[in-house]
């Protein structure tokens, strides 16, 4: 049995859009589709509703098979060392996930799939994602359909965004991926932008695709599929 490969690129902004423009035509050369975890707010005032042309490269993309997954509202630590995600009672949750699905229906990005800053989302935040039309929430080492409350594990390789992006772990990163491919799993391979501006983070995240792709894998994307329609007698 093949391994199914997702890659996943995080933090696309005005300042790191060029690389993501790259890697996504190293990924389109190989014949690899990409999920692409999009915040409406970040670090240092940005505003996705601010960047035209962040949003036209994502839209275009959607077009081209990629997915939108929401990836937290401004991912602002709610407490020490946390994630925006990784505390927030229900109520909470739910107003941070109602602002971040207006913003995103505004720019034309909107989605039913969403990963937590950090990969990491409080039980109150699994529970506001159903009452506010999510159908899917991507952990660290799973990914749960919130329709039919059934979790398929697999966890993150990544670089950046929470992950370490050392030589060392970078190595360690590549490893693990062909590992999984090999044994024919889900892979499932994080990158953040800020780090694809970086020569190497970038070739081992090149590596671990190479070597999946050589192990046989195929190229997927995080996608939630609804109920088969239910034939007429």
């Amino acid at each position: 049995m093949n391994a199914e490969l997702i890659v996943s690129v995080s933090g696309i902004r005005d300042t790191t859009r060029d690389a993501a423009i790259e890697f996504a035509a190293e990924m389109d050369s190989r014949g690899v589709r990409l999920s692409l975890l999009v915040a409406p707010r970040l670090k240092g005032k940005y505003r996705l509703v601010d960047d035209p042309a962040t949003q036209s490269w994502l839209r275009g993309r959607r077009l081209e098979g990629d997915a939108i997954v929401l990836h937290g509202y401004d991912q602002a630590a709610t407490k020490a060392r946390r994630a925006e995600f990784a505390d927030l009672p229900r109520h909470e949750a739910s107003l941070r996930l109602k602002a971040a699905d207006r913003v995103m229906e505004r720019v034309q990005l909107r989605t039913r799939l969403f990963a937590a800053p950090r990969w990491d989302a409080s039980n109150g935040a699994l529970a506001a994602l159903p009452e506010v039309g999510f159908r899917m929430s991507l952990g660290l080492t799973s990914m749960l359909d919130l329709e039919r409350d059934v979790a398929q594990r697999a966890r993150v390789y990544g670089i950046g965004e929470g992950f370490r992006a050392e030589p060392w772990w970078c190595r360690a990163m590549v490893m693990g991926a062909a590992r999984v491919a090999r044994r024919g799993g889900v892979l499932r391979l994080a990158v953040s932008a800020a780090q694809l501006q970086r020569s190497g983070p970038r070739q081992a995240m090149l590596d671990a695709v190479d070597l999946a792709l050589y192990h046989g894998a195929h190229s997927d994307v995080y996608r939630w599929e609804p109920y088969p329609a239910v034939r007429a007698a």
